[in-house]
């Protein structure tokens, strides 16, 4: 097919480098401008044109889509289908019209369960069992279109945020794939009004831990908002992120250090696995410990 790819983070990449290698005509990649990052807040480009330019594709990245200009240089590429995966940017009916099949989205969410922009976090966050993949097809609402294709998948009692995001990436591509391949003879189912929740963005103000509620809630905030933006307490004086953890049995005042960087909580006790100190790279509890020693409270 004759295709335009849409997308911008690490998680769009797995698609992109799947449609191209399984010989679609990808005539422009679209993704978000270079913005700065790092130390030296030098522009960065964006993964997914990493990934393009390194497959010698055409990248294009306009600020809005809204203008005339933008659309009539969407519709003249000539597109049987564009393939949208975490853009970035809204796109307005002209451009959801163009290609002869429209624009067919990839969901890390087995929708109309966590529409929006954080499927993963929240699926984990709210202690669901299973997630996966739908291809949608696109209109003008908020995650709504029919759904073309699903893959399901368990989400695992000690997954992150981050290690869910990696496998629904491969998920992703492989599905995008197969649905290309059977495009002209599947049908769009419509989702149902029954069952539908919002992937809110995260906000960093949820991050701080609240030791006081259940330790089943505060695994799933440290898991959930693992890597990224990381769940926090503070330890003697610093800010620590807590990246890993796993409910363990113990029971005292919350936020009392049980020993082996076992936190007591309202109810039960959660056990660090993983976590980074202001400024160094991750560490395993065990490497933390050895660097430093855990008050009997913890705030």
């Amino acid at each position: 097919m004759r295709l335009v790819f849409m997308g911008t983070p690490e998680f769009s990449v797995p698609a992109l480098n799947a449609l191209h290698e399984a010989g679609h005509d990808i005539v422009a990649v679209y993704t978000q401008p270079p913005r700065p990052a790092g130390r030296g807040k030098k522009d960065r480009p964006s993964p997914v044109q990493v990934c393009a330019e390194a497959l010698g594709l055409t990248v294009r990245h306009p600020k809005t889509l809204r203008d005339s200009a933008a659309q009539g240089a969407f519709a003249d590429l000539n597109a049987d289908a564009a393939i949208v995966v975490a853009y970035g940017l809204i796109l307005p009916a002209p451009v959801l019209a163009a290609p002869r099949f429209g624009c067919i989205n990839i969901h890390a969410s087995l929708l109309p369960r966590w529409r929006g922009a954080a499927p993963i976090h929240r699926a984990i966050m709210s202690g669901d069992t299973e997630t996966g993949i739908s291809i949608m097809s696109m209109d003008l609402g908020l995650d709504t279109g029919p759904v073309l294709m699903t893959a399901r998948t368990p989400i695992g009692p000690a997954e992150t945020t981050g290690d869910l995001h990696d496998r629904l990436a491969a998920i992703g591509a492989d599905l995008i794939v197969d649905t290309l391949e059977k495009l002209e003879t599947l049908t769009p189912v419509p989702q149902p009004d029954d069952g539908v929740t919002y992937a809110v963005k995260i906000d960093k103000s949820e991050a701080k831990i609240d030791w006081s509620r259940d330790a089943d809630a505060v695994d799933r905030q440290i898991r959930a908002l693992s890597p990224f933006p990381g769940a926090w307490c503070e330890i003697n004086g610093e800010r620590i992120k807590l990246l890993r953890s796993i409910s363990a049995p113990g029971s005292a005042a919350p936020g009392t250090h049980l020993g082996d960087f076992t936190i007591a909580c309202g109810s039960g006790a959660v056990r660090i696995l993983d976590a980074q100190r202001s400024g160094k790279r991750p560490m395993t509890a065990e490497e933390v410990l050895r660097g430093m020693t855990l008050p009997r409270i913890l705030s």
